[in-house]
């Protein structure tokens, strides 16, 4: 029964919302947690259960970012599953979500940005891909996930633009800069006519996976030198702290970006927050 509730969620997620494949499996993956922890029926549950749920999480060691997320998928369940009439009283209603620590995000420094573009060696194919895919990832902010399902077709270096298709499908248009169309189109140029239409391929000629873009990047900040712990995101932090640092506004970056909610790009407001203080420093006679 449980089973069939969280298929019909699943199902209803992907047809009615349009969630990613990736985005389905975490949620089903979060579902299933529940269910083996609760050992009941879901139509069953009631707040203590699921108050008792997040506590024995918290007692793990789960962050509160973590568990966040994990109550949000529990309650659109419970949400879908009051709005289909399977049950009567929404126990998600009397829980509140775990007070989240505002982490400010891992990003480069100029510096550490030229030395990790540099550190590809582009006397080779391979090479010369990598570098045209770091270039990329910093002159757009895309993230990796955006980057592996690029098509030739997605990007006009003519004019400097890229089509994106980010979280929930959602279509969103970025400039990239000369550098970015530079390496693309050196790479391009090398590489040829490939077999499928993706833009950087393998050495089989197939898609590139996000865990070996992953990897690319751990190679050349190795290379680079690069002391900080890198992370999938750490190019996409870097080009909002950036752009941030040299005056752009939160909500352009917040398009940049494609986030739905300026909430989610407010995490970088330690950049803006920074200059302030500068400016107020430099210009108040009392400063």
């Amino acid at each position: 029964m449980s089973h069939c509730l969280i298929d019909n969620f699943l199902n209803y997620l992907k047809v009615e919302r349009g969630l990613s494949i990736n985005t389905i499996h975490a949620y089903k993956v979060d579902l299933r947690q529940l269910e083996k922890s609760v050992n009941s029926d879901f139509l069953k549950v009631d707040s203590s259960s699921i108050g008792r749920y997040i506590a024995t999480l918290r007692e793990k060691g789960y962050l509160s970012s973590t568990l966040n997320r994990k109550l949000s998928v529990i309650r659109m369940f419970y949400h879908f599953l009051f709005s289909e009439g399977k049950i009567n009283y929404n126990p998600l209603q009397t829980i509140s979500s775990p007070r989240r620590k505002r982490k400010i995000p891992c990003y480069l420094s100029l510096k550490e940005v030229e030395d990790l573009l540099q550190a590809p060696s582009t006397d080779t194919l391979y090479g010369l891909r990598d570098r045209a895919i770091l270039e990329v990832l910093y002159g757009s902010g895309i993230r990796i996930s955006e980057l592996v399902g690029l098509n030739r077709g997605d990007i006009n270096l003519k004019t400097g633009w890229l089509k994106v298709f980010g979280k929930g499908s959602r279509e969103r248009m970025i400039p990239i800069g000369r550098e970015a169309k530079l390496w693309v189109r050196r790479y391009l140029r090398e590489k040829g006519e490939g077999r499928n239409n993706s833009l950087f391929c393998n050495r089989y000629g197939g898609r590139l996976s996000r865990q070996y873009c992953w990897k690319i990047i751990k190679k050349y900040a190795k290379i680079a030198g690069i002391k900080k712990t890198i992370s999938p995101h750490t190019l996409r932090h870097s080009f909002a702290t950036h752009l941030l640092s040299h005056d752009a506004d939160l909500r352009s970056v917040q398009e940049l970006l494609g986030h739905v909610n300026i909430a989610t790009t407010q995490i970088y407001t330690h950049i803006t927050q920074e200059r302030l203080k500068k400016v107020y420093k430099k210009y108040h006679p009392r400063a």
